[in-house]
């Protein structure tokens, strides 16, 4: 971790830690319908939600799970907020949970993938977990390919019950994971496809 919060860095992108400064980058994000569409079905999340409770519990999680909790997601080149990637440690950071919220147009370019793939490593390689695994509705096609492109597989689908279900509830939630054994041959297949380039 460098002095000014850099986790680290992709061909296109910057992963630095949340400030309180980011507010209100959080709450347009978490304003656009489309990003929201799978999480909330579309509701916004309001903006104190995210200066009283979300952005304090971010910034707590640097503390005690180092190498591990949710990056804000910069252009390497220009500084443009692009939305965020995360690895949520569980409580005893053995294990973290892959996630992304992008804005939308970022969408469609692989920066999620590519994200992804650098935190997959990181956790593997720095941070030394046991696990990653992720999570989303089984009709989020887009978040369902992220996750296979970052090298985690499908482990299951299952039904959880909610009082306001998002339409498309009724298909389940999947969940997907990439274990630490699992990791060197995949490794390999990524250096090996890097080298091909």
């Amino acid at each position: 971790m460098s002095d000014d919060g850099v986790l680290l860095e992709t061909a296109r992108l910057t992963l630095r830690r949340f400030t309180m400064d980011d507010v209100d980058r959080l709450v347009e994000l978490d304003a656009d319908r489309e990003v929201m569409r799978f999480l909330s079905n579309g509701e916004p999340t309001p903006a104190g939600t995210i200066r009283h409770e979300v952005l304090p519990r971010l910034l707590g999680q640097y503390g005690r799970r180092p190498g591990l909790g949710r990056w804000v997601a910069l252009d390497r080149f220009t500084d443009e907020f692009l939305g965020w990637l995360a690895l949520d440690p569980s409580d005893d950071g053995a294990e973290a949970e892959l996630g992304y919220r992008l804005r939308r147009s970022a969408w469609g370019h692989g920066l999620a993938t590519e994200g992804a793939r650098a935190l997959v490593r990181h956790a593997f390689e720095t941070a030394g977990v046991r696990r990653v695994w992720a999570q989303t509705m089984a009709v989020n096609d887009r978040s369902r390919a992220v996750m296979a492109r970052a090298g985690l597989r499908w482990v299951r689908t299952f039904h959880l019950t909610f009082d306001d279900p998002i339409p498309g509830t009724e298909h389940g939630e999947v969940e997907y994971e990439l274990r630490r054994e699992e990791w060197p041959a995949l490794r390999q297949e990524w250096d090996a496809a890097l080298r091909a380039r």
